[in-house]
């Protein structure tokens, strides 16, 4: 058994002694280095961390790392400091080992992302692991020691650590970098791993083999370092890279080093045309595929969603072409993946479609994809059973997460759009690892045994169990045509509130796409770095869409679906109203006009959609905007008034062709002044003038909506003047699961006009 023993201020385990140096001979040296790098980046600057603590050092280093994804896919890997802070009891100066938490991303990491441990606490749990009589690989001595990393916390640190703390903290050095780069897991998922790692690294970095992250794994690379005191790091065999020094600038390029050296070797033996067996596919031109996308995507959600709504993400970068079109990508793809971080987003194995784009059409290819997700489900369910333990979770979706499509590309399925994008990041990550592993050997996927105790490990399932639940709409995407200003606008921040995916619509391009950047800054991009063109974007996009041309329309559906996989609600808040001239009348053109988008403009939306929710069977609601005006009949506004009043037929016509798969109501509102582009200032002064209300020309344009507002809010029974917001939060109601039993009918929000009331 490896020595261990405790004396004051230093630990010796096996021979070395914890701290390596002391704080007297401790320093950073702040040279420049200049080194050249191929497969990585160097962002380090040192004028940048010259002010900084060694805190904020490992921040900075963490964001260093995480900026590159040929070091690091998203959410994976940590980094740690051991550093010196003041005890806030004692006022001593002790050791804090500062590590990225439980769930971090080091590429968007703040300080608040790290967790801080006393070091002598975390190492006095050794002892009492090594005596308890159950310990060892995947038992629960080995859990329940995560459940002790509370009691090390310094200075009442909220931040969870992470199952690889003890990987940090038992090593000697003062800084440590594990990445999961692809070039030196595709090593370590190689069959000649360890030869291969003695060859590339000779004896500065060891090797160990694969073993779950945790507090075993943690004594074992002690045990390494132990009989080698000149190691610099460690290949961990199937998951990644793990390296250390005493000085945090030279960790960082030790690791981008390390890591150019395996993606050098790897680039030495690389097989050119030959690649995953060369060629057996062609993709498909662009067009063609983006039009084939957009026809199966709808129907193929339908089919994995059966469990889970989901949201896609297309991948379409050359890496992951050369794969799926390749002879060997069915046999690759049928192994799984590697690395554990890969893995748990990833599911067992992708669902592999052996369709020929060249000459099978889209029918062929839903035959094969139905024939493949049946038997995915059956091979998912015979893994569940063949692997799980008394004390397993329950059987999660069994619906592939990945599919590979020969000609079109990867799609990938997740909660939400982030997810989705992480998972298609993931699996490019994994088909790069193959490419290396092949490219130097045999590549090998993680046994299914191990791979199940990841997926299923009781500490995962707690983790997820302590999430926040999801919100209302999170799996949902919507469109809101009109979203550039007034009601629509209000509309698609409402539902994004609930955590909706809003594809932003106007015939005004400009105010649409500022609605969708609005949206994005507000509730962020998200995590994951995949997605090809529009499919890489975040929780909202802004099209542009003519609702009187059904080829606008057409256009702005598929590219709603090439961004999120599918649509599940859509509100249309679009209309027109077109003042009557001086004589009270309208031209026949400007009939047509209101007509044209306030009746058919809804009609034709909706109609479009009919075969996006017939093939994607999923429950969808459509709202749509008529007035109060449909039903009180008054001087002024005829055109209008009757197109509302058509609108509203509209509505219960709808909700009987499309019930019981689609519900479609509508609200009602009156004289929304705020926000309206049906109230130019024009429009405003002549009705200020027709109900003789004072005003002044000089009147800013929200001065004077305000006092037609008013006026309005005087003639209802509340007295309130009637927002947007107001609008949004029916149109939410009707929009959401809350009203799903309502169909076929239309709610005023009106503030209360007596002369609207239902007769």
């Amino acid at each position: 058994m490896t020595a261990f023993w405790i004396v004051p201020w230093q630990f010796k385990i096996a021979g070395f002694r914890y701290p390596p140096i002391p704080p007297t001979e401790r320093t950073i040296t702040m040279t420049t280095k200049t080194v050249g790098y191929k497969h990585v980046q160097n962002h380090w600057d040192d004028a940048d961390v010259a002010n900084m603590s060694p805190a904020e050092r490992l921040v900075y280093r963490s964001n260093c790392l995480g900026a590159d994804q040929r070091i690091t896919n998203t959410g994976g890997g940590n980094t740690s400091s051991k550093v010196e802070e003041t005890d806030p009891l004692t006022g001593d100066t002790v050791d804090v080992l500062w590590v990225k938490g439980s769930g971090g991303d080091l590429r968007t990491a703040k300080q608040a992302n790290f967790a801080s441990l006393y070091m002598d606490k975390l190492l006095s749990l050794i002892p009492g692991y090594r005596s308890a009589p159950d310990n060892g690989p995947k038992t629960p001595a080995e859990d329940a020691m995560v459940g002790c990393f509370p009691h090390c916390t310094f200075n009442l640190n909220p931040r969870a650590s992470s199952i690889d703390t003890p990987l940090h903290g038992f090593l000697p050095a003062r800084h440590v970098d594990h990445m999961h780069p692809n070039s030196v897991i595709a090593i370590a998922a190689c069959d000649q791993s360890r030869e291969l790692t003695q060859q590339i690294y000779g004896n500065e970095i060891g090797w160990v083999p694969w073993l779950r992250p945790g507090f075993e794994l943690g004594l074992m690379m002690q045990t390494e370092v132990a009989k080698n005191s000149n190691l610099k790091g460690l290949v961990m065999g199937q998951h990644g890279l793990i390296n250390w020094s005493d000085d945090d600038r030279d960790c960082y390029e030790l690791t981008l080093s390390l890591i150019e050296k395996a993606a050098e070797y790897i680039e030495s033996c690389d097989k050119g045309e030959q690649t995953f067996g060369g060629e057996k596919y062609q993709t498909l031109a662009d067009d063609h595929r983006d039009a084939l996308l957009a026809s199966l995507l709808p129907w193929l959600r339908g089919q994995v969603s059966q469990v889970n709504k989901f949201i896609g993400t297309n991948e379409t970068r050359a890496s992951i072409m050369r794969f799926v079109n390749s002879h060997d990508a069915a046999r690759l793809a049928e192994l799984g993946t590697s690395c554990p971080d890969h893995f748990l987003r990833t599911k067992i194995k992708p669902l592999y479609v052996d369709w020929n784009p060249q000459q099978e059409d889209l029918d062929a290819l839903k035959r094969k994809l139905l024939e493949g997700l049946a038997q995915y489900r059956v091979d998912y369910k015979t893994y569940y059973d063949a692997c799980r333990h008394d004390n397993s979770p329950a059987m999660r979706d069994p619906n592939p997460t990945v599919i590979l499509v020969p000609g079109i590309g990867m799609i990938a399925w997740g909660k939400d759009k982030s997810e989705s994008r992480v998972t298609a990041e993931f699996y490019t990550c994994a088909v790069e690892v193959m490419r290396g592993a092949e490219a130097i050997g045999n590549y090998i996927a993680l046994p299914k045994q191990e791979a199940f105790d990841i997926e299923y490990w009781l500490l995962e399932e707690a983790k997820l169990k302590r999430k926040p639940p999801e919100k209302e709409m999170s799996r949902d995407v919507v469109l809101v045509i009109g979203a550039g200003n007034g009601i629509g606008k209000s509309v698609a921040h409402r539902l994004a509130t609930e955590g909706a995916h809003v594809v932003c619509c106007d015939l005004d391009e400009t105010a649409a796409v500022a609605t969708a950047t609005e949206l994005t800054e507000i509730y962020g991009q998200g995590i994951g770095v995949a997605g090809s063109a529009i499919s890489g974007c975040g929780p909202a996009i802004g099209l542009r869409v003519d609702i009187t041309n059904r080829d606008s329309i057409q256009a702005m559906i598929q590219q709603a679906v090439l961004a999120y996989g599918g649509i599940d609600r859509v509100v249309v808040t679009a209309g027109v109203f077109v003042a009557p001239g001086r004589d009270g009348k309208l031209p026949e053109s400007k009939w047509k006009l209101t007509y044209d988008v306030n009746v058919m403009g809804s009609f034709n939306v909706v109609d479009m959609l009919r075969k996006l929710f017939a093939e994607q069977g999923l429950n969808a609601s459509v709202v749509l905007t008529t007035s109060v005006n449909a039903v009180v009949g008054k001087k002024g506004s005829v055109a209008y008034d009757t197109s509302k009043a058509a609108a509203n037929h509209l509505v219960r016509e709808l909700a009987i062709e499309l019930a019981p798969l689609v519900r479609v109501n509508a609200v009602a509102p009156a004289t929304v002044v705020a926000g309206s582009t049906m109230f130019p200032r024009d429009r405003v002064i002549a009705s200020l003038t027709k109900y003789e209300i004072p005003f002044s020309e000089s009147d800013d344009d929200d001065t004077l909506r305000n006092s037609l507002a008013e006026f309005y809010a005087q003639r209802t029974l509340t007295k309130q003047a009637i927002t947007p917001a107001d609008q949004a939060e029916a149109i939410y109601f009707l929009a959401s699961e809350k009203s799903s039993k309502t169909t076929g009918q239309i709610i005023n929000v009106d503030g209360g006009l007596h002369e609207a009331f239902l007769r």
